[in-house]
């Protein structure tokens, strides 16, 4: 066989195994969610910031650390927002909602396990509280009304959620997105799930700090950057430019 036919062969099976991944990707998206090629609609919306008003509900809670879990897409974004915001003491991915077994990137990237893509945040309630890391949460990381999807990314591991870790954060999210849910802010219903915690896993070393390690990696400027710009413009208070770590 010459070399040719070889690469033309070759190329044909990439096609069609391209073809059949974006297959089924589409057909795991809402209706309402999918927009044009290579979903650009959804592009555009992902890096619009939505500011909304701080939680009614007051969260407040004792001692200097406290820790929340927030899923909204990839880890990589929601990390690093929440490394430049002043009061958090500590971001880390990992992944939330599965097993310790399939906790693993190359695993819930399959999107066969019950994992979510997560972030344990650390912080000090005493500068920062619950509800004003869920109204940035909220405002610059995640469309709560997407389902199972955020930005380019499809599958019920970038899935929405809340993982509360007690009872203070557990009223505070469900009346937060009652709250949210009145006003007029999304052109859809918000999605956002709240999820008993079950066991934080965290992935692997090299998603850590990601961010900071790969500041001109294609997929951080893309899609992150503008949600650390997006807390500077529209949370100047909360912002911190040196991120922790």
């Amino acid at each position: 066989m010459s070399a040719f036919l070889t690469r033309t062969i070759s190329l044909g099976v990439a096609v069609a195994a391209f073809g059949a991944v974006w297959a089924g990707v589409q057909s795991s998206v809402p209706a309402d969610q999918a927009s044009g090629p290579f979903l650009v609609g959804e592009a555009h919306a992902a890096e619009k910031a939505t500011i909304i008003p701080a939680p009614r509900v007051s969260t407040t809670e004792s001692g200097k650390r406290a820790v929340a879990i927030f899923a909204g897409g990839c880890f990589w974004g929601v990390e690093a927002v929440f490394e430049h915001t002043k009061g958090v003491i500590s971001a880390s991915s990992g992944y939330h909602g599965g097993t310790k077994r399939t906790a693993s990137y190359e695993i819930v990237s399959s999107g066969v396990t019950d994992h979510a893509e997560a972030v344990r945040v650390v912080y000090d309630p005493d500068k920062v509280s619950y509800g004003k890391l869920m109204q940035i949460y909220f405002s610059v990381i995640t469309d709560p009304t997407m389902l199972n999807a955020q930005g380019p990314d499809r599958g019920k591991q970038y899935r929405s959620a809340l993982v509360p870790m007690n009872a203070v954060q557990a009223k505070a999210a469900r009346a937060y997105i009652a709250q949210l849910e009145k006003g007029d802010y999304w052109k859809r219903p918000i999605v956002t799930r709240i999820e008993a915690y079950k066991a934080f896993y965290p992935a692997e070393t090299y998603h850590q700090d990601f961010m900071q390690k790969n500041p001109g990696q294609g997929y951080i400027v893309r899609w992150d950057k503008p949600k650390v710009a997006n807390l500077k413009k529209y949370f100047p208070g909360q912002y911190r430019a040196q991120p922790v770590s």
